[in-house]
């Protein structure tokens, strides 16, 4: 199996003494590196992030090393196609989520991946998307 976590999972596991971040550390050091995936989208989100805070440099520079480590998929064709479906989908049962989110999803259908999130709620909204939530809330 192989999963994918979401902006919000590896937020909480780069701040340091959060339980949360606790949470989603000790089950990475269950794993596999190549059972942990990055996307484009994720890491788009992150060095966003990194970008808009103080110590840009030293944020820049833990994220360089984490992506290191990690495989990262492209929001490609394959996920283009899922996410045109799933977006059809919620507009019709009125139950959109955010379009990074949609793309994330989407990467994670086309891969048979399985997304870790707490963002749970809009999540289970894509049908047939795996969602793990390690944080431990």
């Amino acid at each position: 199996m192989a999963w994918l976590l979401d902006t919000n999972a590896w937020i909480s596991f780069l701040k340091p003494g959060q339980p949360s971040g606790a949470a989603i550390a000790a089950r990475l050091a269950t794993l596999q590196e190549s059972e942990i995936l990055l996307c484009s989208v994720v890491k788009a989100e992150l060095w966003h992030g990194a970008e808009k805070y103080a110590n840009r440099e030293a944020r820049l520079a833990k994220l360089a090393e984490l992506f290191s480590r990690y495989v990262s998929l492209p929001f490609d064709d394959a996920a283009a196609r899922h996410y045109a479906t799933l977006r059809h989908h919620l507009e019709a049962n009125a139950q959109v989520i955010g379009p990074n989110d949609l793309k994330i999803a989407a990467i994670c259908l086309a891969h048979g991946l399985t997304l870790v999130s707490s963002n749970t709620s809009e999540f289970s909204r894509v049908t047939n998307l795996k969602v793990e939530d390690w944080t431990g809330s």
